[in-house]
């Protein structure tokens, strides 16, 4: 096939520009890789180091080094000494901080959504919320033939579920209303509200209650009781919920009530936010 001056011209440049990209892209993976090092190495010795040292450890030039290391600097992922030695900075720290309590709070939350599952003798689930959609964390399953479609990963819209509605109650209502605005849907049996002000008011008193039950509304003849779980600053980080057959929530829905709150009472408890 022959191509013309245009089109020969037109391929040339895509090429490059694909190149280019291609090229770009190894650039700041590999100055990713690079800052990593300089961050494992200080970890790994367990003490302070300078350029120097760090750039012949790593096996990086010394410019380089000296680059990713003014830039970790200005963005307090490293200190610099008064010796103009290197150290691990304050933004590493509150990162570990960070992940040490989420792997604390899920311990803590599987610990007792086990307990709380042998309890009631039914499925107990922990939720959290991903933007719009409630997420399953963590399950249990309860002894009995009971099935429930939702699984670990599992993420529905807010709207849907019990537990949807009080990951949102501690927001302002305006933050309420404007998530439900944009993420509210209709659910599978058409049974769950959409009314983004309606919505925000019952998440607002489910969490003050520190009580939501939901019945059919995302799976027919499926009911969920569930309880928010507040952390320190009365915030709703996740939830812990009972899932059963419609019909046992309503025969016995205060002792079931109970049950959910006492647990998600209990985590807060263990979790050091609440000292009642």
């Amino acid at each position: 096939m022959v191509l013309d001056n245009k089109t020969s011209a037109d391929t040339l440049s895509d090429t490059t520009s694909v190149e280019g990209e291609a090229k770009a892209k190894r650039s700041r993976v590999s100055g990713i890789d690079r800052a990593l090092q300089v961050i494992d190495y200080l970890y790994e010795t367990g003490a302070p180091a300078g350029a120097y040292a760090i750039a012949k450890a790593v096996k990086a030039p010394l410019s380089t080094v000296y680059v990713i290391i003014d830039d970790l600097v200005d963005k307090n992922m490293l200190a610099r000494n008064a010796d103009g030695t290197l150290w691990l900075g304050a933004r590493l720290y509150h990162y570990g901080l960070a992940y040490a309590r989420s792997l604390d709070f899920m311990s803590v939350a599987t610990h007792e959504m086990h307990d709380l599952c042998r309890e009631a003798g039914e499925t107990v689930q922990v939720c959290g919320r991903d933007a719009e959609h409630m997420l399953v964390l963590a399950m249990a399953d309860g002894p009995s033939h009971f099935q429930v479609a939702s699984r670990v990963g599992t993420r529905v819209p807010l709207n849907w579920t019990a537990s949807g509605r009080l990951l949102v109650g501690h927001m302002a209502e305006a933050e309420r209303i404007d998530l439900f605005k944009r993420g509210a849907r209709i659910s599978p049996t058409g049974r769950a509200t959409i009314d983004p002000a309606e919505l925000a008011r019952a998440a607002k008193v489910a969490f003050d209650e520190r009580l939501s039950i939901q019945a059919g509304e995302s799976d027919y003849s499926v009911a969920c009781i569930a309880s928010p779980i507040v952390d320190n600053r009365g915030d709703c980080v996740a939830t812990i919920s009972i899932v059963l057959p419609e019909q046992k929530a309503f025969a016995d829905k205060a002792g079931y009530a109970d049950r959910v709150k006492e647990s998600a009472a209990r985590i807060e408890k263990v979790m050091g936010w609440r000292n009642h």
